[in-house]
Formats: C-alpha cells, sequence, structure tokens
C-alpha cells in the first residue's frame, strides 16, 4: 500500500475514535461539573453511557442543585432516572422548597413525581394557594325557595397528603355537596341571602378536605341566584295529583252505583216475570178446580 494512503486511512480512523471517544465520554459535561464545584468522575458518565443513561440528564441538574446550596447524591438522581422520573422537575421543586423555606425532602419528592403528579407544580401551590371556582350548585332551602350559588374556593397542596390524596376534582365535588347541605338547612331563603357567610363558615367546619391532596383555606360565595319556589309548585302538583285521584274514586263509586242500579233493575224485571208468570197460573188454577170438584144441583 501507498505510504501517503495509508497514512491518511490512519490518520482518518484517529479522527472518527476520537469523535467517538468524545462523544461517549462527555469530557466537556465533566468539566463543566469540576467547574460548578460538582464532583463527578470519568468513570461515572462512562457508567451512564453503558446504563443507556444521558449523563446530561443527570449532571445538569445536579449542576443547579449544587449552585442552589443543595446537596444531591449522584446515583439517587440516576435511580430515579431510572424509574421514568422527571429528575429535572423534582431538582427545580426541591430547589424552590429550599427557597421558600419548605421542608422536602428528595425521596418525598421523588415518590410525588413517580406518583404521576407534578411536584414542582405542588411546591408552587403551597406558596401560592390556588382559587378554583365551582359550577353553579342550586338548592332547595326548607321554605322551597330555590337557591344556585357559585363559590371560590381557594386551596394550597399539602406535599405530605399529595401521594394517595384525591384531587381537585373530589374537593370541589364535596364543597358542592356541603353548599346543597347548608342551604337545604336554612329555614328560609332570605337567611342565606342575608348572610352568605353561613355556607362557608358550615362548609369549612365539615373538614372536606379530608383524603385530598389539598387544604382548604377559604370558601367565598361568588354569586346567588333565587330561582322558582319548588315547595308551591310540588303543593301544586301534589295537590292536581289528589284531584285526579279524587276523580277516579268519584268514577269508581259512580260505576259502582250504576252496576248496583243495573242489578236493581234487573231484579225488578225478574219479579215481575215471576209475578206474570204466577198471575198466568191463576186460570189453570180454577179450571183444574172446577174440573175436579163437581157442582153441587
Amino acid at each position: 500500500m501507498d505510504p501517503g494512503v495509508f497514512i491518511t486511512v490512519v490518520a482518518f480512523a484517529a479522527v472518527v475514535f476520537f469523535l467517538l471517544i468524545v462523544w461517549f465520554i462527555p469530557v466537556g459535561l465533566w468539566i463543566a461539573a469540576r467547574a460548578a464545584g460538582v464532583k463527578v468522575r470519568i468513570a461515572d458518565l462512562i457508567g451512564m453511557r453503558l446504563r443507556r443513561v444521558p449523563p446530561s440528564a443527570i449532571v445538569n441538574p445536579l449542576i443547579n442543585a449544587t449552585k442552589a446550596g443543595l446537596s444531591l447524591d449522584l446515583d439517587r438522581l440516576e435511580a430515579h432516572y431510572l424509574a421514568r422520573g422527571n429528575v429535572i422537575r423534582v431538582v427545580n421543586a426541591l430547589i424552590a422548597a429550599d427557597k421558600a423555606k419548605i421542608d422536602l425532602e428528595f425521596e418525598r419528592a421523588a415518590a410525588i413525581d413517580l406518583a404521576g403528579r407534578d411536584v414542582l407544580e405542588a411546591v408552587q401551590m403551597s406558596v401560592n394557594p390556588r382559587v378554583m371556582t365551582t359550577p353553579k350548585i342550586t338548592a332547595v332551602a326548607i321554605d322551597g325557595i330555590q337557591l344556585s350559588a357559585t363559590t371560590r374556593v381557594t386551596v394550597r397542596a399539602d406535599l405530605d397528603r399529595l401521594v394517595g390524596g384525591a384531587k381537585d376534582e373530589t374537593v370541589l365535588a364535596r364543597v358542592g355537596e356541603g353548599i346543597v347541605s347548608a342551604i337545604g338547612s336554612a329555614e328560609t331563603y332570605e337567611d342565606v341571602l342575608e348572610n352568605p357567610d353561613l355556607i362557608s363558615r358550615s362548609v369549612l367546619e365539615k373538614g372536606l378536605d379530608a383524603g385530598t391532596a389539598f387544604e382548604i383555606l377559604s370558601i367565598d360565595i361568588a354569586d346567588i341566584d333565587v330561582g322558582r319556589n319548588i315547595g308551591a309548585e310540588l303543593q301544586a302538583d301534589q295537590a292536581e295529583a289528589d284531584l285526579v285521584v279524587a276523580q277516579a274514586k268519584a268514577e269508581e263509586r259512580r260505576a259502582m252505583a250504576n252496576a248496583q242500579e243495573q242489578q236493581m233493575k234487573a231484579r225488578v224485571q225478574e219479579m215481575r216475570a215471576k209475578v206474570v208468570e204466577a198471575e198466568a197460573q191463576v186460570p189453570r188454577a180454577l179450571a183444574e178446580t172446577f174440573r175436579t170438584r163437581p157442582i153441587a144441583g
């Protein structure tokens, strides 16, 4: 082989080998980590490549955590990634919790993330409570007047109950149930209109956030509308139903009276027939008497 061609092939192979080494061993990432004060060995990066873990997905969040003053373990971050967790979201949540003075450990944050909850959103919601608006809830007071209420529920995420806790749909459903109960126990609709906080206090006292991932901070009545007089409508319907029943019973009695009248007429006709038959037997009896008894002369 021509020496020039051989040198060219060797040089090309060397460049390809060098590029493969640079790709397999992210030297730039290792330098960035060392510059940020993160202790990462080349062997750790090679091990990640062999385990099919992108080194940047682990090292970059670790750099962010270190710069934020957190001390995290490289192996635990990699284990969380292998468990199909979101390492970046967990680290950002830990940073946000640390800045907000919220006690949040890596194990709890990882568990929340693996449970399918957005741990970063939960931390942010612990700092800035969220307002949820219920749909229009309709209930009837004791006096029969229908009321429709819309409420705003202010909730804060409870990190201790986030894993296994019910979601906001459950909170809204429970609040709606509490509103129906509060309105339904009011003597008159005017009591509710004059003191809307009766609903708020009644609902809050029920502890509707138990077993959920949230803590209810307040329930505010946004709007109350007066609807139909359900009590009067029910009474009218009942009166109409009673009238129909009375008419049916009267018709039944009328039919029975007609039947009895027909029976009486039939009996009268039968008795008349018997009288006529008896009257017809009188001449026969007289004739038979005259025939059997001779007349004295």
